[in-house]
């Protein structure tokens, strides 16, 4: 059984897995919007569908976030005992 630090990096360098590709998500988005903000009509339909995006992204790093920070507390009451 992993011990409780073992648990607790690995929770951290996965929530930074998770908001470094949300971060790097983000920036190739910006990079697409710019790239189409001269062309009218494609530009609203790439900002409309970026935006749908970048709120579904949000939410599932959120929620990835979550159940991670779940997990690390039911690593914290295995080894310390706590009810």
């Amino acid at each position: 059984m992993a011990s409780y630090s073992d648990v607790q990096k690995a929770v951290r360098v996965e929530k930074f897995k998770i908001w470094l590709a949300w971060l790097c998500g983000g920036i190739m988005m910006l990079i697409i919007a710019n790239g189409t903000q001269n062309i009218r009509i494609v530009s609203v339909i790439t900002q409309v569908l970026l935006v749908g995006l970048g709120i579904l992204s949000t939410i599932a790093a959120v929620t990835m976030t979550a159940k991670l920070n779940r997990k690390a507390d039911a690593a914290r009451k295995d080894v310390l005992g706590d009810l």
